[in-house]
């Protein structure tokens, strides 16, 4: 019996595990205010990026303001590999990183040791 019990909860842990890192998951999209030829979008990197996904307008210069609030040593930075950036994110402070809004596509971002993704859609 202890047996049975021993492999029902080892099942259940490993099927969280598989719908913690395959299944899908709400992601938080937001679409970037734009004022005076300009857009901006917040994002708070807490436990992850939120929101996850920017839309961004083409052709209109744009600032992601991201703000660090997780003491993680994953969250301390964000790597947009399509455009060359590879920005740390100081705790509790603002960090602007401007993009290039020239071409259109989906281009993604993710923490420093690749955990945890954003992705920016220009149109």
């Amino acid at each position: 019996m202890t047996k049975l019990i021993v492999l029902l909860i080892g099942l259940i842990i490993i099927a969280f595990i598989l719908w913690w890192f395959f299944g899908k998951h709400d992601v938080t999209s937001t679409e970037a205010a734009v004022t005076a030829e300009r857009q901006s979008v917040d994002i708070t990197v807490s436990g992850g990026y939120s929101p996850e996904q920017v839309v961004l307008k083409q052709g209109v210069p744009a600032v992601l303001n991201f703000t660090r609030k997780d003491a993680s040593t994953c969250l301390d930075r964000v790597v947009f590999s399509d455009f060359g950036i590879n920005q740390e994110l100081p705790k509790n402070q603002l960090e602007a990183i401007e993009i290039d809004t020239s071409k259109p596509g989906e281009y993604d971002w993710a923490c420093g040791m690749d955990m945890f993704h954003g992705k920016v859609i220009i149109k």
